[in-house]
């Protein structure tokens, strides 16, 4: 045993060092407490208040994960087959069938958030074999590459959440690779109705398979379920070869069932800390790698310049708030072809069409005005929107 003595103007303070034969490090006071301890996994915990990891930030995987943003809005949204990104950023709705549950952001929070993401069940709805819905979130490659899956160093993660549903019950989840063949059901139980509960989710790390490493695709899925057949029921709380969930509970078999979470961790180790806040810009910038949204300036008018390619057409470039995790490969918008125009030096120019996407970037953003005719070739243009709830979008989602 060694002892680390803190001395001070009249008293000193002994912290006595021990390693058990896991190799699991303890610091102890003099009077025999634990005040901290250093995990294997390299883990650093505080008895008191202080918690080590906290101190240094961006220890969650998770993006978004307190559902602050949600660029698509906030409204309910009834999720469909072809459904993925429509509610807080970053978060994939899932469903095998049209029209059985909504997603949207919601202010009911446990005590330290401001907001949730509340699914509600739209019908009584047994599920089939093949049946499944998820809300799931899909990690970067570059953002889990450390943690090793698929080799012998696989590191231990701890998931933790908070949860509230209208049901009680065991409910489920998995992590998943992007091949969807090496899967990690978990359960945990809801145990009263109405009630925001905290759950922890201890995982070891996968040790075979395949996991993407360093690059921009799917390093790893976490899925929370709302209700899944028997083809996705594995061995729980264990490494699967295929793809599965866990749980029994199905949100969408009651109508008007609620579920809702926040407050959602994946870090690395074995023990479950406090969250981690970031700025409310910082998880914008975070957010928008993956989607960007742009809203006119002001009114009726754009920020966008650009120029005339000819009597009919504008091209128009912005730059994206940050790097994007890939060149956006579509262009969302709202409205009509009249819900936009031209400004030239010819004056406003009500489009003929919808915009579309033009060449792009992970940094510049193209994209294209149509009209009958008017424009004069090569000289400048400002995009116009007509009203403040006309939006392009641009995403990059894995």
């Amino acid at each position: 045993m060694a002892s680390i003595v803190s001395a001070g103007t009249t008293s000193s303070t002994a912290l006595n060092m021990s390693a058990d034969t896991s190799g699991v490090l303890q610091l102890a006071s003099n009077n025999g407490t634990t005040a901290v301890t250093i995990g294997t996994d390299q883990s650093v915990t505080f008895a008191g208040s202080i918690n080590a990891p906290n101190s240094f930030g961006f220890k969650n995987r998770i993006i978004n994960g307190a559902m602050v943003i949600a660029q698509r809005g906030t409204g309910s949204t009834s999720v469909q087959t072809s459904t993925d990104y429509v509610s807080c950023d970053r978060w994939l709705s899932d469903a095998s069938q049209n029209s059985k549950y909504t997603i949207q952001q919601s202010s009911d929070a446990p005590t330290g958030f401001n907001f949730s993401m509340l699914a509600t069940s739209s019908s009584a709805y047994s599920v089939t074999a093949s049946d499944g819905f998820r809300l799931q979130q899909r990690i970067e490659g570059f953002n889990t590459a450390d943690l090793a899956f698929g080799s012998a160093s696989a590191k231990t993660v701890t998931l933790s959440f908070w949860v509230k549903s209208t049901l009680t019950g065991t409910f489920g989840g998995s992590l998943c690779n992007s091949a969807f063949n090496r899967t990690y059901p978990f359960t945990y139980t809801i145990s009263s109705a109405s009630t925001w509960e905290q759950k922890t989710i201890t995982i070891a790390g996968d040790t075979s398979g395949t996991w993407i490493g360093a690059t921009n695709g799917i390093g790893i899925i976490v899925y929370f379920s709302l209700g899944a057949g028997s083809n996705f029921t594995g061995t729980n709380n264990a490494w699967n070869s295929g793809f599965y969930l866990g749980g029994s509970t199905s949100v969408v078999g009651t109508s008007g069932a609620t579920f809702q979470i926040s407050g959602v961790q994946l870090e690395k180790g074995s023990t479950a800390t406090s969250f981690d806040y970031r700025p409310y810009g910082t998880e914008l910038q975070l957010c928008q790698r993956y989607y960007y949204r742009a809203y006119p300036a002001s009114g009726n008018s754009w920020a966008a310049t650009g120029f005339c390619n000819n009597t009919t057409v504008a091209t128009y470039r912005l730059m994206s708030k940050v790097t994007m995790r890939v060149a956006p490969s579509a262009l969302e918008q709202s409205g009509t072809a009249t819900d936009y125009a031209v400004q030239s030096s010819v004056g406003a120019t009500t489009c003929s069409s919808v915009p579309v996407l033009d060449n792009s970037s992970p940094d510049a953003l193209g994209f294209r005005f149509t009209v009958a005719l008017g424009l004069v070739a090569g000289g400048g243009a400002l995009s116009r929107a007509a009203s403040a709830d006309g939006y392009l979008g641009w995403s990059a989602e894995l």
